[in-house]
């Protein structure tokens, strides 16, 4: 059974503050942002859901899926939305070795040309957290959606978010063909509901443009 926290508690987010974990806004503004892909089948249909509502979102890229996929990269930054890095091949933090790690992000960063960065599956040990934000701004999220999780339906994704998103919440969902059987229901039922709030969606390219001080140099 997998594990995991729909709403990060703010004893977590306090440990670690120097991750983004939401942007602290008053607006209604929610922030969607999607890992894994690009994927040649999922990631269109996410863009024509998010177009209906003019919303603006991230895409947390993996680089080997950039590079199968350069025409949906392309068209993912011609849309709006921001492209940021999840590293080059989804490694795992806790289960790598530091260099090979450090190398994998920085390929996924070239990939990507950002400085945002999430872990996949938001595992890092100390050493590559201190190293790494050197040059990179570590992006979490507050609310987890769940849509990847094969144990749950669409509803209980949806009720995730809605239940759980506040003004200026991170929101994690994910472009791949696991997570579509739920996705596929919840994006546009949670899309519909917020709009109904006078919930407007952006990517975090202010957060982009922040980190601007620590760029590093892509081959």
């Amino acid at each position: 059974m997998l594990m995991y926290l729909v709403k990060t508690p703010k004893l977590i987010q306090g440990l670690f503050p120097n991750y983004v974990w939401r942007v602290p806004d008053q607006k209604k503004v929610l922030y969607l942002t999607f890992d894994d892909g690009p994927n040649e089948k999922i990631t269109p249909w996410v863009l024509n859901q998010l177009s209906e509502y003019n919303a603006k979102a991230t895409f947390f890229c993996v680089g080997k899926q950039i590079d199968s996929h350069p025409e949906i990269h392309q068209h993912l930054k011609a849309s709006g939305h921001l492209v940021a890095n999840h590293s080059f091949t989804h490694l795992n933090g806790w289960s790598s070795e530091n260099i090979s790690y450090f190398h994998d992000v920085r390929q996924g960063a070239n990939r990507s040309k950002s400085t945002l960065y999430r872990p996949p599956y938001g595992h890092l040990k100390v050493k590559q957290a201190q190293f790494l934000q050197r040059h990179y701004r570590i992006i979490m999220w507050d609310v987890m959606s769940g849509d990847f999780d094969e144990n749950i339906d669409a509803n209980q994704v949806t009720s995730n978010v809605i239940n759980h998103a506040t003004e200026g919440s991170i929101i994690v969902f994910h472009d791949t063909l696991q997570a579509f059987p739920r996705l596929e229901k919840a994006l546009p039922a949670i899309l519909s509901y917020f709009n109904h709030l006078g919930f407007t969606f952006e990517n975090l390219n202010a957060l982009k443009l922040k980190s601007s001080n620590n760029k590093i140099k892509y081959a």
